[in-house]
């Protein structure tokens, strides 16, 4: 007759599997967007794969109207910086019997504003004449969404499918570099989207 064999020692639980560690830093001008262990990194921004809601791609158009009230608004303050500077200077001569030349004053009060609208004119210009923007939009299921963007517009069509794929099959995984427009921007709806470069 045999004798039993002694069943083996329970195992230890099983432990869980380590974090996906955040993703390296790239240098340059881009950031890193990748799909790791079912978490999409956008830079050092993670978004859970199941709780992304849609993902889709339109043109984000520089807000010109926008830019254009804020020239008028820096001219304005400008003007007014400069006649209130312009009185202080005048009151301030009154009073203290100044003898000097007033012109000397009031031609670098002048200048100064001259130098102020001309940067404005420059802003306002490189924001008017500024192209639109292809973008990349993954909105979850909360209010946040990311928008990324790249000069071609066919590679973020791509990139649509990686992350659709990536969110049907969970061992995708995928790495690429893009540029960041913003993130926790609230867009909805899918028409008609415009907006601000930043």
């Amino acid at each position: 007759m045999s004798t039993p064999v002694p069943p083996p020692p329970p195992s230890s639980p099983p432990q869980a599997p380590p974090a996906p560690p955040l993703p390296p830093k790239q240098l340059g001008s881009g950031v890193e967007l990748r799909v790791s262990r079912r978490l999409l990194w956008i830079d050092d921004a993670a978004y859970p794969l199941h709780n992304i809601a849609r993902v889709y791609t339109f043109d984000l158009h520089p807000d010109r109207w926008k830019a254009f009230v804020q020239f008028l608004k820096g001219v304005g303050f400008t003007a007014v910086g400069l006649v209130l500077l312009l009185l202080v200077d005048n009151d301030t001569r009154v009073f203290s019997g100044s003898g000097y030349d007033r012109h000397d004053g009031t031609s670098g009060l002048v200048t100064f504003a001259v130098v102020v609208v001309i940067v404005l004119v420059i802003v306002l210009l490189t924001k008017v004449f500024a192209a639109p923007q292809h973008v990349l939009s993954v909105e979850t299921s909360g209010p946040p969404t990311a928008l990324v963007t790249l000069p071609d517009r066919e590679r973020l069509r791509q990139l649509v499918g990686q992350i659709v794929h990536a969110i049907e099959n969970p061992t995708a995984e995928f790495a690429v570099q893009v540029q960041r427009v913003g993130d926790t921007v609230n867009i909805y709806g899918g028409v008609g989207h415009t907006g601000v470069k930043k």
